[in-house]
């Protein structure tokens, strides 16, 4: 299983960025059964959360990306979404993919990461 993530760039403060997380190789049945979120980690500073889809479907933002990103997926094609709007400098980070798998498939997984710029 490898976790192949898309969509970082470099954008302007309040422009928007779309990052993928596809999950390659994954049996449906662990994607499903799985937790999926994203977390981000700043020059300097420790990984944090950002977002996820618990397995009953709730979803989850740190209070920083609230209202202004909007996590999703698509389990047909195991892929994991970020919709990032209203982009802020403090979002610039290297943005990670995980899928706490560990109920099903006794593991978790983590993307190679996807850099975000964002300029004031």
């Amino acid at each position: 299983v490898e976790l192949v993530e898309s969509g970082g760039g470099s954008v302007q403060a309040g422009g928007s960025l779309r990052l993928s997380c596809r999950a390659s190789g994954m049996i449906l049945s662990t994607f499903t059964g799985a937790a999926i979120g994203w977390y981000r980690q700043a020059p300097g500073k420790q990984r944090e959360f950002v977002s996820n889809i618990t397995v009953g479907g709730t979803t989850n933002y740190a209070d920083s990306v609230k209202g202004r990103f909007t996590i999703s997926k698509n389990n047909s094609r195991r892929t994991l979404y970020l919709q990032m709007d209203s982009l802020k400098p403090e979002d610039t980070a290297v943005y990670y993919c995980h899928i706490d798998a560990r109920l099903v498939a006794r593991r978790d997984y983590w993307g190679q990461g996807t850099q975000v710029t964002v300029s004031s």
